[in-house]
Protein backbone atom coordinates (compact mmCIF):
# COMPACT_ATOMS: atom_id res chain seq x y z
CA UNK A 1 0.00 0.00 0.00
CA UNK A 2 1.05 3.40 -1.12
CA UNK A 3 2.38 6.05 1.94
CA UNK A 4 -0.08 8.83 2.52
CA UNK A 5 0.51 10.25 5.58
CA UNK A 6 4.18 11.02 5.75
CA UNK A 7 6.72 12.58 8.46
CA UNK A 8 10.05 13.34 6.92
CA UNK A 9 12.84 15.25 9.07
CA UNK A 10 16.75 15.99 8.61
CA UNK A 11 19.25 17.53 10.53
CA UNK A 12 22.28 16.23 9.07
CA UNK A 13 23.48 20.03 8.41
CA UNK A 14 22.94 23.40 10.66
CA UNK A 15 19.70 23.34 10.32
CA UNK A 16 16.15 21.42 11.71
CA UNK A 17 14.00 20.48 9.03
CA UNK A 18 10.49 18.59 8.41
CA UNK A 19 8.02 18.01 6.13
CA UNK A 20 4.29 16.70 6.93
CA UNK A 21 3.00 15.55 3.57
CA UNK A 22 -0.81 14.80 3.77
CA UNK A 23 -2.81 12.53 1.53
CA UNK A 24 -4.61 15.59 -0.48
CA UNK A 25 -1.46 16.93 -1.88
CA UNK A 26 -0.49 19.60 0.74
CA UNK A 27 3.06 19.48 2.51
CA UNK A 28 3.35 21.68 5.77
CA UNK A 29 7.41 22.81 6.04
CA UNK A 30 9.42 24.10 8.73
CA UNK A 31 12.75 24.82 8.66
CA UNK A 32 15.12 26.40 11.19
CA UNK A 33 18.92 27.24 11.15
CA UNK A 34 20.93 26.41 13.59
CA UNK A 35 24.77 25.37 14.51
CA UNK A 36 23.34 23.48 17.64
CA UNK A 37 20.88 22.68 19.67
CA UNK A 38 19.02 19.77 16.90
CA UNK A 39 18.82 17.11 19.50
CA UNK A 40 16.65 19.72 21.59
CA UNK A 41 14.25 21.12 19.35
CA UNK A 42 13.66 18.15 16.79
CA UNK A 43 10.99 16.46 18.30
CA UNK A 44 8.48 20.06 19.67
CA UNK A 45 9.23 20.89 15.90
CA UNK A 46 7.55 18.00 14.93
CA UNK A 47 5.15 18.08 17.58
CA UNK A 48 4.26 21.62 16.18
CA UNK A 49 3.86 20.48 12.57
CA UNK A 50 1.71 17.94 13.45
CA UNK A 51 -0.52 19.95 15.28
CA UNK A 52 -0.31 22.54 11.98
CA UNK A 53 -1.53 19.98 10.15
CA UNK A 54 -4.92 18.28 12.58
CA UNK A 55 -3.11 15.31 12.62
CA UNK A 56 -1.69 13.25 15.70
CA UNK A 57 1.27 11.06 15.58
CA UNK A 58 -1.34 7.66 15.22
CA UNK A 59 -2.49 9.00 11.92
CA UNK A 60 1.44 8.91 10.53
CA UNK A 61 1.70 5.99 8.10
CA UNK A 62 5.69 6.33 7.52
CA UNK A 63 8.34 8.10 8.36
CA UNK A 64 11.49 9.53 6.40
CA UNK A 65 14.66 10.63 7.85
CA UNK A 66 18.14 12.13 6.29
CA UNK A 67 20.92 9.87 6.10
CA UNK A 68 23.49 11.89 5.07
CA UNK A 69 25.90 12.45 3.87
CA UNK A 70 26.68 15.56 6.03
CA UNK A 71 27.39 16.02 9.78
CA UNK A 72 28.26 13.60 11.62
CA UNK A 73 26.25 13.88 14.93
CA UNK A 74 23.44 15.97 13.46
CA UNK A 75 22.93 12.62 11.17
CA UNK A 76 22.85 10.68 14.64
CA UNK A 77 20.36 12.48 15.97
CA UNK A 78 17.49 12.48 13.42
CA UNK A 79 18.31 8.56 12.80
CA UNK A 80 17.87 7.74 16.28
CA UNK A 81 14.64 9.80 16.51
CA UNK A 82 13.27 7.69 13.28
CA UNK A 83 14.31 4.47 14.82
CA UNK A 84 12.34 5.44 18.04
CA UNK A 85 9.25 6.56 16.64
CA UNK A 86 9.52 4.03 14.13
CA UNK A 87 9.69 1.13 17.16
CA UNK A 88 6.87 3.42 19.32
CA UNK A 89 4.42 4.16 16.65
CA UNK A 90 4.97 1.05 14.40
CA UNK A 91 5.66 2.54 11.57
CA UNK A 92 7.81 2.14 8.79
CA UNK A 93 11.19 4.60 8.57
CA UNK A 94 12.45 5.03 5.40
CA UNK A 95 16.07 6.39 4.84
CA UNK A 96 16.66 9.26 2.26
CA UNK A 97 20.13 10.31 1.56
CA UNK A 98 20.77 14.02 0.73
CA UNK A 99 21.88 12.96 -2.93
CA UNK A 100 18.48 10.77 -3.59
CA UNK A 101 16.55 14.08 -2.24
CA UNK A 102 18.25 16.22 -4.76
CA UNK A 103 17.76 14.46 -7.62
CA UNK A 104 14.11 13.54 -6.52
CA UNK A 105 11.61 14.63 -9.18
CA UNK A 106 14.34 15.57 -12.31
CA UNK A 107 14.32 13.71 -15.24
CA UNK A 108 17.59 14.29 -17.19
CA UNK A 109 20.98 13.30 -16.43
CA UNK A 110 21.82 15.13 -12.50
CA UNK A 111 25.05 15.78 -11.05
CA UNK A 112 24.68 16.62 -7.19
CA UNK A 113 27.81 18.35 -5.60
CA UNK A 114 27.53 19.11 -1.72
CA UNK A 115 30.46 21.08 0.11
CA UNK A 116 31.45 18.86 2.65
CA UNK A 117 34.68 21.22 3.66
CA UNK A 118 37.81 21.39 3.58
CA UNK A 119 38.39 21.87 -0.11
CA UNK A 120 36.01 18.42 -0.87
CA UNK A 121 32.79 17.86 -1.86
CA UNK A 122 30.02 14.79 -1.78
CA UNK A 123 28.77 14.34 -5.06
CA UNK A 124 26.36 11.32 -7.02
CA UNK A 125 25.63 11.04 -10.78
CA UNK A 126 21.92 10.16 -11.73
CA UNK A 127 20.33 8.71 -14.59
CA UNK A 128 22.56 6.95 -15.31
CA UNK A 129 23.00 6.38 -11.54
CA UNK A 130 26.27 5.88 -10.18
CA UNK A 131 27.93 5.60 -6.55
CA UNK A 132 28.14 8.37 -4.11
CA UNK A 133 32.10 9.47 -3.66
CA UNK A 134 34.10 12.18 -1.19
CA UNK A 135 36.48 13.77 -3.69
CA UNK A 136 37.93 17.12 -4.08
CA UNK A 137 35.72 20.06 -4.70
CA UNK A 138 36.06 20.29 -8.61
CA UNK A 139 36.62 16.69 -9.23
CA UNK A 140 34.09 14.55 -10.91
CA UNK A 141 32.40 11.19 -9.42
CA UNK A 142 33.81 7.67 -10.33
CA UNK A 143 32.29 6.30 -13.12
CA UNK A 144 31.34 9.54 -14.74
CA UNK A 145 30.14 9.33 -18.27
CA UNK A 146 32.33 10.45 -20.99
CA UNK A 147 31.31 13.55 -22.81
CA UNK A 148 28.37 14.09 -20.53
CA UNK A 149 26.81 17.35 -19.75
CA UNK A 150 24.42 16.88 -16.20
CA UNK A 151 22.34 18.78 -15.15
CA UNK A 152 24.35 20.15 -11.38
CA UNK A 153 22.25 20.79 -8.09
CA UNK A 154 23.70 21.51 -4.94
CA UNK A 155 25.37 24.06 -2.95
CA UNK A 156 28.87 23.74 -4.80
CA UNK A 157 27.04 23.55 -7.94
CA UNK A 158 28.39 27.10 -8.94
CA UNK A 159 31.92 25.82 -9.02
CA UNK A 160 31.12 22.77 -11.01
CA UNK A 161 29.32 24.63 -13.72
CA UNK A 162 32.70 27.39 -13.94
CA UNK A 163 34.91 24.17 -14.05
CA UNK A 164 33.17 21.84 -16.11
CA UNK A 165 30.90 24.19 -18.09
CA UNK A 166 28.04 22.29 -16.70
CA UNK A 167 23.84 23.79 -16.66
CA UNK A 168 22.88 24.76 -13.12
CA UNK A 169 19.36 23.32 -12.38
CA UNK A 170 17.79 23.68 -9.00
CA UNK A 171 15.96 21.40 -6.56
CA UNK A 172 12.40 20.52 -7.66
CA UNK A 173 11.26 20.27 -3.90
CA UNK A 174 12.58 21.59 -0.14
CA UNK A 175 14.81 19.19 1.15
CA UNK A 176 12.61 17.43 3.84
CA UNK A 177 9.76 17.37 1.30
CA UNK A 178 11.58 15.69 -1.18
CA UNK A 179 11.97 13.13 1.20
CA UNK A 180 8.82 12.66 2.06
CA UNK A 181 7.72 12.69 -1.29
CA UNK A 182 10.02 10.01 -2.55
CA UNK A 183 8.66 7.58 -0.09
CA UNK A 184 5.36 8.17 -1.01
CA UNK A 185 6.07 7.15 -4.52
CA UNK A 186 7.79 3.58 -3.25
CA UNK A 187 5.29 1.16 -3.46
CA UNK A 188 7.50 -1.44 -1.03
CA UNK A 189 8.19 -1.63 2.75
CA UNK A 190 11.74 -0.52 3.65
CA UNK A 191 14.12 -3.26 4.64
CA UNK A 192 15.05 -3.07 7.91
CA UNK A 193 16.02 0.10 10.20
CA UNK A 194 17.34 3.66 8.50
CA UNK A 195 21.44 3.65 8.97
CA UNK A 196 23.70 7.00 8.55
CA UNK A 197 25.23 7.11 5.21
CA UNK A 198 28.65 8.80 6.45
CA UNK A 199 31.22 9.21 3.22
CA UNK A 200 33.98 10.65 6.07
CA UNK A 201 34.74 9.89 9.35
CA UNK A 202 33.71 11.82 12.09
CA UNK A 203 35.88 15.17 13.34
CA UNK A 204 36.48 13.84 16.59
CA UNK A 205 39.87 13.34 17.52
CA UNK A 206 40.86 10.71 19.99
CA UNK A 207 42.13 12.47 23.27
CA UNK A 208 45.93 13.85 23.25
CA UNK A 209 45.99 12.98 27.32
CA UNK A 210 48.38 10.40 28.20
CA UNK A 211 45.97 7.32 29.78
CA UNK A 212 46.47 6.76 33.36
CA UNK A 213 49.02 4.79 35.14
CA UNK A 214 47.70 1.98 36.86
CA UNK A 215 49.44 1.84 40.33
CA UNK A 216 50.51 -1.70 41.56
CA UNK A 217 49.93 -1.45 45.39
Amino acid sequence: MRPETVLAFDTSAAHCAAALLLPDGRCLLRHEEMARGQAERLMPLLAELLAEGGVTWRDLSDLAVGTGPGNFTGIRISVAAARGLALGLGLPAHGVTIFEALSFGQTGPTLIAQDARRGMAYVQMFRPDGPAGLVETGALPEGFPAGAMPTVIGDLAPAYADKHGLPIGQPRFALTEAMARSVQSRDETPAGRPAPFYLRGADAAPPSDPPPVILDV
